[in-house]
């Protein structure tokens, strides 16, 4: 079963319930302040008729005084303790054999051949002294035929409502389900274009079906975004993998030509395909890093000395290019987080200043926040290229990366392991000056720090 057709049924009964019983309480309702309103008149005028026979001592025929107050279309009778009858008038015909069984305070209306009546007793004093009843009785035709009526007019309406009930749950349910089918339909429409629609939404609405239809159209942007950045990669790599692989392919058909009798040839052809090869390598290499950041392994935070830690990296890194790599700022500067990821942030800033710039790198460490700058006194960089140095195979100049052997995936990979470590990233540079990288961490410990 639909769940439009769900929503339908259940809505309806719902609110046929809810009719019937609003209807059926409004009958009762009526019915009871008819009654007592009738019950409260005859009251009166029993109470007028005890006391005419409280003041009454001693009369020939006490039925002379009962006809005075005897109601129109009804009777009154005197009644001992044991319901035997001592003096009865009425006005209407078929109930001389009618005995209500009464209690004190409290009315009772029965059918009796076809007729209501409306009846209850009070207790008086005889003449004689002895106490007896007054039961008064009371046609309720009117008030029989008014309840018939209004039993007539009240299922009328609802059948008139329970029509227009149908009709609103309908048209109720197709406005709820309106956004989900169309919400079902793009998707399926996406599923076999293999596209990423979004649903048409004409009017901004603030309640929740407005927001999921928004919701919906964000996360197809979000999905088609992230399909085509990792199209571009998918592409990017094939190109960049293309290239090493052409160049090698070339060498090695050059060295089987003409390279075991020419030495000179033979030299060059291996030296390019070593480095080719070494290239390739280290492409893949961050590749699958990405790849592994991206699976967020879980880190093994501990606190260690950023200061310390810092002039490690450089020792290694000047032990390796024979550069020279200084740092200013004084520990020790202690942070709880992941020493490998930390030190691999490091060496890609490091190694990128090295690449490009042939002259001293100079880092710098303050608190409050810690903040790292690495700065080289390379080319610079143009203030356009500056917000998409972070994305993958991104390049400067398209020999730029050729030249240095960059792979364009270096500064991708920092910004997947600064998100992790929960670092800001930012670039300060000026062309033929030089660049300035800027670590600052979100969350630190609190260390002894002489400020720079």
């Amino acid at each position: 079963m639909k769940l439009k057709t769900k929503i339908h049924i259940f809505s309806t009964i719902l609110m046929l319930i809810i009719l019937t019983l609003t209807t059926i309480g409004i009958y009762f309702l009526y019915e009871k302040m008819a009654y007592d309103t009738e019950y409260q008149q005859l009251l009166d005028e029993s109470q007028e008729l005890v006391t005419s026979i409280s003041q009454t001592s001693m009369i020939n025929d006490p039925a002379t005084i009962l006809r005075a107050y005897i109601p129109s279309n009804g009777a009154i009778r005197i009644v001992d303790d044991h319901g035997k009858s001592l003096v009865a008038v009425q006005s209407m015909e078929g109930i001389e054999d009618y005995k209500p069984k009464l209690q004190e305070d409290h009315y009772l209306v029965e059918t009796y051949k076809g007729k209501t009546i409306l009846s209850f007793k009070i207790p008086v004093i005889w003449m004689d002294g002895s106490v007896v009843y007054v039961q008064m009785m009371q046609s309720m035709e009117s008030v029989a035929s008014t309840l018939s009526l209004l039993k007539l007019v009240l299922s009328g309406m609802a059948v008139l409502a329970a029509i227009l009930v149908l009709l609103s749950s309908m048209t109720l349910a197709e406005i709820v389900l309106r956004p989900i089918q169309r919400l079902t339909a793009t998707m399926k429409r996406s599923s076999k274009s293999g596209t990423f629609e979004k649903i048409d939404v004409t009017k901004q609405g603030k309640d929740e079906l407005g927001e999921m239809s928004q919701t919906f159209n964000d996360m197809m942007s979000q999905l088609e975004q992230n399909y085509r950045k990792q199209e571009q990669f998918v592409s990017n790599a094939s190109h960049e993998l293309k290239t090493p692989l052409t160049v090698i392919e070339s060498y090695a058909r050059l060295l089987k030509r003409r390279g075991f009798d020419n030495r000179e040839v033979a030299v060059e052809s291996v030296e390019a395909i070593l480095s080719e090869s070494i290239r390739m390598s280290e492409m893949i290499q961050q590749m699958l890093e990405l790849a592994k950041n991206k699976e967020r392994a879980p880190l093994q935070m501990n606190r260690l000395d950023v200061h310390t830690l810092l002039n490690q990296t450089l020792q290694q890194m000047h032990q390796a290019y024979n550069r020279n790599f200084y740092l200013h700022g004084k520990g020790p500067v202690f942070i709880t987080t992941d020493e490998q990821k930390i030190k691999q942030l490091f060496f890609i800033f490091l190694e990128n200043a090295r690449r490009y710039s042939e002259d001293d790198i100079h880092v710098y460490i303050s608190n409050h926040p810690l903040v790292v700058k690495i700065k080289d006194q390379g080319d610079g960089i143009a203030e356009e290229h500056i917000p998409y140095l972070f994305e993958r195979f991104y390049r400067v100049s398209q020999d730029r990366n050729r030249k240095t052997g960059g792979t364009g995936l270096g500064l991708a990979i920092a910004t997947e392991i600064a998100a992790q470590l929960h670092i800001s990233l930012s670039v300060k540079s000026t062309v033929g000056i030089g660049t300035t990288m800027i670590l600052t961490f979100n969350e630190q410990e609190e260390g002894q720090h002489e400020k720079i």
